[in-house]
């Protein structure tokens, strides 16, 4: 029998396109991708050494310790265990009966000190100001991350967390200043849990027929000859 290894990123292939998420998790072909931008992994680096830091002196960083919510938390301090949770080859993981994966690499953890329930904490980097749905966008993979930590035995809370960073002015000195918005999202492993099934149960079927070109115009381009 055929197994899968999924994350969140294939997760939302599967809702973009099922027929694109089929071909590729098939190794039948892959939707061509184009250059990916190096400043966001550039941002992703930096600001997880930055948390570290003050992770390491057992405190918060001034963007989180400027929000009254984020008054009883605490950065999640086991660096071997969160070198491994931000692998994106690691990651955490939890591989189902039938040895089917699911992992996903996170940014970093909060812990509430009140209850030591882990909260996710995910960056991202924008180049202009948040719309009314842009959290929306990553609902996913907060689920996803939920139902992994679940499944690994470790309580969560049922919300996570959403830091933006957007360019705001460059000083006459050439340092880039930088907004921050924090945004707090409900989060469900039983979202996360139905995703990883739905997910399986497309696998194991036929191939999904192709869209129109208006719905998706990658899988087009793939010949079934």
């Amino acid at each position: 029998m055929t197994t899968f290894k999924l994350s969140p990123t294939s997760l939302n292939l599967m809702q973009e396109c099922p027929r694109c998420f089929w071909l590729e998790k098939h190794e039948t072909w892959k939707r061509p991708s184009g250059i990916f931008p190096s400043l966001p992994n550039g941002m992703d680096k930096i600001l997880k050494i930055h948390f570290d830091k003050f992770m390491k002196k057992g405190k918060m960083p001034p963007e989180l310790c400027e929000k009254m919510e984020c008054k009883n938390l605490k950065l999640f301090d086991d660096e071997n265990l969160l070198l491994v949770w931000r692998n994106n080859l690691k990651g955490i993981s939890w591989i189902d009966e039938e040895r089917n994966v699911l992992h996903g690499a996170v940014d970093n953890i909060l812990i509430n000190k009140l209850n030591n329930k882990l909260i996710v904490l995910d960056y991202k980097t924008r180049g202009y100001p948040l719309k009314e749905d842009t959290s929306e966008h990553y609902q996913l993979q907060l689920d996803v991350y939920s139902f992994l930590l679940k499944n690994n035995g470790y309580e969560t809370e049922d919300f996570s967390y959403l830091l933006f960073y957007v360019p705001r002015e460059v000083t006459e000195t050439g340092e880039v200043i930088f907004d921050t918005e924090l945004v707090k999202m409900n989060v469900s492993a039983d979202r996360g849990e139905k995703a990883f099934n739905d997910a399986l149960k497309l696998l194991n079927d036929k191939c999904p027929k192709k869209h129109t070109e208006q719905i998706c115009p990658w899988c087009q381009l793939f010949s079934e000859e």
